[in-house]
């Protein structure tokens, strides 16, 4: 890579998902009354939708209920990687479950893979399914992920994974050694989830959009769950919580066992040829490449730039961090479109995944730590497999009432510490801006009317305030100016400039303020 490199390409001005643009998804109405069900599933991503898709492919009686749009959360802003080889992982399983519940990782991701391609040419679904390998590079010059990136690939060698040692990659990164991993996949995750919506709706499942729950459930011989502000009441033998955060977590305080990040992803069209292959950095900031086929064109996907959420740069910079990185490596034509991508990531950076408790039939899947395409469907077999009794060999080790001492203690301390900085630090800011300081399309943090608020100023001149104090546990939301959101740093809730909520685990929307 040339360093100085000028780059030229500007960004789009709105962020907006390839996926999303590219696919003419079905709308559904919003639940507008009582119902009864055997299953109701909470969250319309690859998790509950497959899960919906396996239950209702063994004759359930299916609900699933979406709080905004199907596929609007973070599986429509995936990178859409289908692969086993989740970063720098298997080392650190071994050394904190054993090379057993190591190997089953491996198997169990490795499967839901296989599944989704045999899945995908069932259904006959066009996805643009294509198998590649993958690699996970350390930087050059970095020694100390070099040495992690040995460890790791002893880590493979002791589990018998297929990984290869390379020191040096065929693309002109400056890499100082890889491993690569054979017959992975990338694909359309929206045209094949789209496929799996028409076999649930064939088979009699039933989908509302459109329609929050509420975080409480009553238990008697059945479920009973309520939309929010008590609307509506699904009445079900069984709830699956498929939505990030989960709606409902009967007193486990999920939130405080999981960290949210933001990731960034660019689709460009390169100067020069991109031969292919599914590339991850070990070292930071990280940077990802897979190429994708759009309009008769090839284009590469470049991710990376993660960061708590709430707390990384103005973060417009995130985007231009990519660009200067996509620039120098292949050249950029054009960047049709820009992205950003919400992950949850648990204390020892295995999923949630199962029943809350022994005595009720709530399920949670959450925590895939930017991998949820296999992660998402993992998820579903095991929860469907639960709900039908069936044994699964990956219960224990995504059972989510464990706790492993070692690094889970250590995680918890330092990431619930960071979230007690940010809730004070929100409270005690010095603000200097006013609202007529804003530009149109400008959101800040201002001084309006004796206190601190968010302030919006659309492109028409047109003015947004909000009382920005997150309705989750009331930390201070930050401005995001490259998603145009108000972001929580301590446990990543997200709501729209006029205060709608975008992503959980908060449920009601910020306070809108009139000037």
């Amino acid at each position: 890579m040339d360093p100085n490199r000028k780059i030229t390409q500007s960004l789009p001005q709105f962020p907006e998902s390839l996926w999303r643009d590219t696919t003419d998804l079905p709308a559904f109405p919003k639940l507008a009354e009582d119902i009864s069900t055997d299953v109701a599933v909470v969250g319309g991503g690859i998790t509950g939708i497959t899960t919906a898709y396996l239950l209702s492919n063994a004759g359930y009686k299916v609900t699933l209920l979406e709080a905004g749009e199907i596929l609007s959360g973070t599986t429509g802003f995936t990178s859409a990687k289908i692969s086993a080889q989740h970063g720098l992982i298997y080392h650190h399983l071994i050394k904190h479950f054993g090379q057993e519940q190591a190997r089953l990782y491996y198997r169990s991701n490795s499967e839901a893979m296989n599944w989704i391609q045999n899945t995908a040419e069932e259904l006959e679904v066009s996805c643009g399914m294509k198998h590649e390998a993958a690699f996970l590079y350390a930087d050059a010059e970095d020694h100390k992920t070099l040495k992690q990136l040995e460890e790791e690939y002893k880590a493979y060698e002791q589990l018998g994974l297929p990984g290869e040692w390379l020191d040096n990659v065929s693309i002109p990164l400056m890499a100082s050694g890889a491993i690569k991993l054979p017959g992975q996949a990338r694909f359309h995750p929206l045209q094949y989830l789209k496929g799996l919506l028409k076999v649930i709706q064939d088979k009699g499942g039933v989908i509302y959009e459109h329609t929050m729950m509420a975080d409480k459930v009553e238990k008697n011989d059945k479920l009973t769950l309520f939309t929010e502000k008590d609307e509506h009441r699904i009445t079900c033998r069984y709830a699956v919580s498929a939505s990030h955060f989960p709606f409902y977590d009967g007193g486990a305080l999920y939130f405080s066992r999981l960290h949210a990040e933001r990731s960034y992803c660019l689709a460009i069209q390169p100067e020069t040829d991109f031969e292919g292959g599914m590339y991850l950095s070990a070292s930071e900031p990280t940077r990802s490449l897979r190429a994708v086929e759009w309009e008769g064109r090839n284009l590469v996907i470049v991710g990376g730039d993660n960061h708590k959420t709430g707390q990384g740069i103005c973060t417009i910079g995130h985007y231009e961090n990519l660009e200067l990185f996509a620039g120098n490596l292949l050249g950029i034509k054009t960047i049709p479109y820009r992205w950003a991508a919400q992950d949850l990531i648990t204390l020892d950076r295995v999923p949630y995944i199962g029943k809350i408790s022994d005595n009720e039939e709530i399920y949670i899947a959450t925590g895939f730590g930017k991998w949820g395409m296999t992660s998402g469907t993992l998820a579903a077999q095991i929860i469907s497999d639960q709900i039908q009794r069936k044994d699964n060999p990956y219960t224990e080790l995504y059972d989510p009432s464990r706790f492993k001492a070692g690094t889970s203690l250590k995680n918890f301390i330092v990431q619930n510490a960071n979230v007690a900085k940010e809730l004070v630090a929100g409270k005690v800011e010095i603000v200097h801006k006013k609202t007529t300081d804003l530009e149109a399309d400008e959101g800040a943090v201002v001084f309006h009317d004796g206190k601190r608020v968010g302030a919006y100023k659309d492109t028409e001149g047109k003015l947004h305030l909000v009382d920005r104090t997150c309705t989750h546990m009331g930390c201070e939301c930050e401005w995001n100016n490259g998603d145009r959101s108000w972001d929580c740093p301590c446990h990543g809730s997200r709501f729209s400039y006029d205060g709608e909520v975008l992503e959980g685990p908060a449920s009601v929307p910020l306070t809108k303020l009139h000037e």
